[in-house]
């Protein structure tokens, strides 16, 4: 009687639609089903309205809201208004910015300074930056001044809190070891310091880009005589609904722009960071 030899079965190749099930999963569902979800919104925006019996003062439809928007690009100047505001945003957004790192950063360095100016830079921070706008229409005049110290105000603070936490957390062991290898402080500022805090100052960046917007609208309602919050306060005061929702609709376009940019800008800088979404699943056994 012979012993046949058994052969060992082939280990079972993955199939080539899987990568591709992944890739569309990964790359095209969630594009696919946000422009899903946009056009269902503005479907039912352009025929509920009217089928509930909403005037159109209150809620305009989609295509009326074109229509405006066309009339208020060749009558209403839309475009000088649209570049005022998106021009003092990103300018706020910058200074206050780099106010808010270099602050963060000095009072790090300085804790002593911190302990003393940080009542101060709570009760700052408290305070409501929008009820400045009036206050500061009164001191500079109806220019381009109160809506960009306004925006300077809103987005410096969260830079300032962010930065400053990092400072508190960082690594001493990290720092003592440096100093061990007989480095200077600028440049265990640079190579340790900046590094270790750049994850908080880009989340301080995020959360500043869309407050930009907030205290550039803020100061243009209250004392503006150009921008898009301009055009929010004389369309309310015409009446004019449509005119309204175009406006914010722009408003809302420069903060997801700016945020864009500060979250591609962040992707790029911090590239080094492990990501627990990006992680390849763990086999189970």
């Amino acid at each position: 009687m012979t012993d046949q030899a058994t052969t060992p079965a082939a280990p079972s190749t993955p199939s080539r639609e899987a990568p591709a099930r992944a890739t569309w999963a990964g790359g095209y569902a969630v594009p696919a089903a946000s422009l899903a979800l946009a056009v269902v919104v503005l479907v039912a925006w352009q025929y509920l309205p009217p089928l509930f019996g909403v005037p159109k003062y209150i809620i305009p439809r989609v295509s009326e809201l074109a229509a405006e928007f066309v009339r208020m690009w060749q009558n209403e100047n839309l475009l000088t208004h649209f570049i005022s505001t998106a021009s003092m945003s990103i300018l706020g957004f910058i200074l206050g910015g780099l106010l808010g790192a270099i602050s963060g950063y000095a009072l790090g360095l300085l804790p002593t300074w911190e302990k003393v100016l940080s009542p101060y830079i709570l009760a700052l921070q408290i305070a409501p930056k929008v009820a400045f706008a009036p206050l500061f229409i009164l001191w500079f005049g109806y220019n381009a001044w109160p809506k960009l110290i306004v925006t300077i105000l809103v987005v410096f603070f969260p830079i300032l809190v962010n930065v400053l936490q990092a400072m508190r957390v960082m690594d001493r062991d990290m720092i003592n070891l440096a100093r061990a290898y007989n480095m200077s402080r600028s440049k265990i500022f640079w190579k340790i310091m900046v590094p270790f805090s750049m994850p908080n100052l880009l989340a301080g960046l995020r959360i500043g880009a869309t407050l930009a917007v907030i205290g550039i609208t803020v100061g243009e309602l209250v004392g503006g005589e150009i921008g898009l919050g301009y055009l929010i306060s004389f369309g309310q005061g015409q009446a004019n609904t449509a005119m309204v929702f175009d406006a914010i609709i722009l408003l809302t376009i420069i903060g997801i722009v700016m945020y864009w940019a500060v979250t591609s800008i962040e992707t790029r800088v911090l590239h080094y960071v492990p990501r627990a979404l990006d992680a390849p699943p763990t086999a189970n056994p």
